[in-house]
């Protein structure tokens, strides 16, 4: 009589192994998929070439596929499993930075970014559903903090490969296809730490209850959301190009983008604590006012020094910010805050795409990017304003 076949062996899932392998995938989607493109920006203005109007309508393409991509991706009911569309996503990415390397032309080059917006998206949104879920089943949701910094340590390994490949004479072609090359192995890696397993994590997703009561409180924080995101990404776009615009901070260039990099991997644990201290709200307000600084000084310094401390003002916040206007949310909501995320992510993506093509047409027309960059610290303190606002508690029903 043949012997049994041996029991199926299902590896374990472990808690560090799930939130590092959160941590690669945005790193790849976001850090590198939706980032690299500013410290590879200055290569293409010269290289290929583009205005700043050009490189600011391309930045504007991916960051409205962000928003669509984001507001699908949160769409109740998807078909399939979190970690397929999560693997599927840092595959377009990696296909997109690919094509970025032989594309010519400015409707190809925003195409490409548009889809990788999408991808980034997807990728966020279904990363953080499969990780911050099977961490709060293992018992460890702290863990959370690890996952999210991925996107400061993928900006930083992207500063790294860019300045890396630039020094031994790489052109803007072989820094995408570089990147590219670099998101398919941290891909490869999420899918052997995130491993495929059957359980609640795998269902559609349930329909979001009926619409939410529009409180003062949430309109001011949808208002405020939308006016941080065209706030931040003036300088998030164009900060290695006003490093290599000035003969004064060019030594400081290939430092700019590794410092907003490691600055922001540690944030949103500091801004958390930060929130236990003084509440989500004010600490939204101090985190904008400190990255308003940070923009002004970017256009305003004629020092290494003083662009590296823009770069570090600006990576010790956005990514604290954003976190910071999710906690905010719960706040304002019973139950599930997805009518509510939603609303934000689309007044933030509304500000992150009218952002660069603004920055750019602005420095065309003027010579700089100084009137772009103080119209969008304005719009940092106008959030952060917003934030403080006074009203009575109000929660949506």
């Amino acid at each position: 009589m043949p012997s049994p076949l041996p029991p199926r062996i299902t590896p374990q899932i472990t808690p560090l192994a799930t939130a590092f392998g959160g941590l690669l995938a945005l790193a790849g989607a976001m850090g590198i998929g939706r980032f690299v493109y500013t410290p590879i920006l200055p290569f293409m203005t010269e290289g290929v070439p583009l205005s700043p109007a050009e490189g600011g309508l391309i930045a504007s393409a991916n960051f409205l596929g962000y928003l669509i991509g984001a507001l699908l991706a949160s769409l109740p009911g998807l078909p399939g499993q979190q970690r397929t569309w999560l693997v599927g996503a840092l595959g377009v990415s990696v296909v997109t930075s690919l094509a970025m390397s032989v594309a010519g032309n400015l409707a190809s080059f925003a195409g490409l970014r548009f889809v990788s917006g999408l991808a980034s998206a997807f990728a966020f949104v279904f990363a953080a559903a499969l990780v911050l879920d099977r961490l709060a089943r293992l018992g460890r949701p702290g863990l959370s903090a690890l996952h999210f910094a991925g996107v400061g340590l993928g900006i930083a390994l992207s500063a790294l490969l860019v300045a890396g490949l630039a020094a031994a004479g790489s052109d803007w072609r072989g820094l995408w296809l570089a990147s590219g090359g670099v998101t398919f192995i941290l891909a490869v890696a999420v899918t052997r730490l995130l491993r495929s397993t059957p359980s609640a994590e795998n269902r559609p997703q349930t329909a979001v209850a009926g619409p939410a009561r529009l409180s003062a409180s949430v309109i001011r924080l949808i208002i405020a959301y939308g006016l941080y995101g065209l706030g931040y990404v003036v300088t998030a776009t164009f900060v290695s190009v006003i490093a290599r615009s000035d003969p004064a901070l060019a030594s400081a260039e290939a430092l700019v983008w590794l410092t907003v990099g490691l600055t922001a991997a540690p944030s949103i644990l500091i801004w958390n604590w930060v929130a236990g201290r003084i509440g989500a709200a004010y600490a939204f307000a101090l985190a904008a006012a400190l990255e308003a600084v940070g923009v002004v000084l970017s256009v305003i310094s004629s020092s290494p020094l003083g662009i590296l401390a823009a770069a570090a003002l600006l990576g010790g916040t956005f990514v604290g910010i954003t976190a910071l206007g999710f906690i905010e949310a719960r706040r304002l909501t019973e139950g599930d805050p997805r009518r509510l995320i939603a609303a934000m992510t689309a007044s933030f993506g509304l500000g992150q795409m009218l952002g660069p093509s603004f920055a750019g047409f602005g420095a065309d027309l003027t010579g700089s990017f100084l009137l772009p960059s103080l119209a969008a610290a304005t719009c940092l303190i106008l959030s952060g304003a917003l934030m403080l606002w006074p009203t009575r508690p109000d929660r949506i029903d």
